[in-house]
Parts: structure tokens; sequence; C-alpha cells
């Protein structure tokens, strides 16, 4: 079928699935896409119906910020760049992180030896403190990325996660009540809706 392939016998698709034979589609993991996750494949087939028989033809899957969780003991999840991803296409002086490393309450109960500390780590870029990452280890990584991962791809803030009540006891409280809560460039600041 004339279908052009990676040195590694991947199949070169475009940004929509196309192939280089005209009319062929492939998605999922025997593309080039980089993404070999059963969900990826799924969103990606989606899309490409949607754009085939949905009357949408735009859609696509955009691949820039796909959430992962590694299924270890504690889980480990990411969504969007790393820091040094972050600092290589937007600048050293755009890049701000914050950090947390702390127990959860899950363990509150346990003794100390039983007790598995937890990390977090929000990437945020810009003036406005746009998120475009955030990666986390520890008990319930894996549930409390999901939500957080529509919160990258909206464009979310550091404001507008500061803004958000926490759901108290809960880990993924802390994403919304990282340090220094409130501030930017280390001086009081709240959104423009909350003035």
């Amino acid at each position: 079928a004339g279908i052009k392939t990676s040195e590694q016998g991947f199949i070169e698709v475009d940004a929509f699935e196309n192939t280089s034979a005209k009319g062929v589609y492939a998605l999922g993991d025997v593309t080039t896409t980089g993404w070999e996750l059963t969900p990826v494949a799924i969103a990606a087939g989606r899309r490409l119906a949607d754009r085939l028989f949905g009357g949408q033809p735009s859609a696509r899957l955009e691949y820039d910020c796909i959430p992962t969780v590694v299924f270890s003991h504690p889980p480990i999840g990411t969504v969007g760049m790393t820091e040094p991803a972050a600092v290589s296409k937007y600048g050293n002086d755009a890049v701000k992180v914050y950090k947390s490393k702390f127990v959860p309450m899950h363990y509150a109960l346990c003794s100390d030896d039983h007790k598995v500390p937890m990390a977090m780590k929000l990437v945020c870029v810009g003036p406005e403190e746009r998120v475009v990452g955030i990666h986390v280890i520890g008990v319930g990584a894996d549930e409390m990325l999901q939500g957080f991962a529509v919160a990258v791809k909206m464009g979310a803030t550091k404001a507008d996660l500061d803004s958000t009540v926490a759901i108290h006891p809960t880990a993924a409280e802390e994403l919304v009540t990282l340090a220094p809560w409130g501030a930017k460039d280390g001086k009081p600041w709240l959104p423009a809706s909350l003035l």
C-alpha cells in the first residue's frame, strides 16, 4: 500500500493519523506518535471517527498533554511538561516550580515504619503562572491526576488552583494549597475574579 514506516518499523502518521497512503489511517501502538498506551489509542480512534464520520473536520488527538501513571507502589503520575522540558521551551526565567513532600493522612494511624512519603511538583510558566506540568508520587496519585489533567489541558494557572477549595483530608488538597498560597512574585496576589 506504500505506507511509510520509521527505522523501528512504526507507521509514520501526521497530526491527523493520516499515513502516507491516501485514505489509510493508523493509530495507537503501531504509529510514530510515541504513545504506546491503550487509552491513547482509544482517544485517537474516537477523534478519527469524529473527523471521518461525525462532521468535525479538525478533530484530532493532541499528544502534548496526556496523563500517564506507573502503577507501582506507590504509584507515580505525570501530566504535561517536566521542569527541564519547560525550561528548554520557555527559558529558565519564565519557569516557576512549586514542590511539596509530606506523609499523607492516609497513613495517620499507621506506625512510622509503615508511613510512605508523598511528593508533588507543579511546573508553571509565564507571569500568569500557567500550569504546564503536574507530577505526583504517592498513594492516590493515579486517581487524583485524572482530574488535574483536565485543569492542565484547560490552561489552569497557579492562581486557579489557589482559589479552589481543598477537600480535606486528602492528599490532592496539597496541589491547591501549595505555598506560597495567594502569592505571585513573593507578593500577596489574588485572581481578578476574587478582587
